[in-house]
């Protein structure tokens, strides 16, 4: 997000929001946030027609943020917009980390009960397996051809 469209979320003004940002730099390394080019301006201005008048004519060029530099913007800027901002992403935090707390104490659960009934389930599989293994015999036995003296047959 560019730098004019935060001040108008925060409830700042452009010339504010700059100036929070160089005075805490050391908070936005380049993966938060960086200064367009020149260049980069110009173009942009030429292919997107709702920009305000303001920002167009303005002497420097904007800052583009990330959505971590968004969230860092949040904590060094002194409106109450920023300041609700602010709580609001660290209660975000607490709340993802709780429910990642959560979601690993189930995920241990689930882990415990397959280990239960896979060992329950291979005690079924083996009894059944015997049972198999005794009718194939019954069954191989019966099959036999008998050798030897028949009293039946005379």
């Amino acid at each position: 997000m560019l730098d004019f469209d935060l001040a108008t979320m925060y409830e700042v003004e452009t010339r504010s929001l700059k100036q929070a940002v160089r005075r805490n730099t050391d908070r936005f390394p380049d993966d938060f946030m960086f200064q367009l080019t020149k260049e980069e301006w110009q173009e942009l201005i030429t292919n997107c027609d709702n920009l305000p008048e303001t920002a167009k004519f303005s002497p420097s060029t904007p800052y583009a943020f990330t959505e971590q530099g968004v969230a860092m913007l949040s904590s060094v800027l002194t409106s109450k917009k920023a300041l609700q901002v602010n709580i609001s992403i660290m209660r975000a935090f607490v709340f993802v980390r709780q429910y990642a707390l959560t979601h690993k104490d189930l995920t241990d659960k689930i882990k415990e009960l397959e280990t239960l009934y896979n060992k329950q389930f291979a005690d079924v599989y083996e009894a059944i397996n015997y049972l198999l293994q005794k009718d194939q015999q019954e069954t191989d036995l019966r099959e036999r051809r008998r050798i030897g003296f028949n009293v039946e047959n005379e």
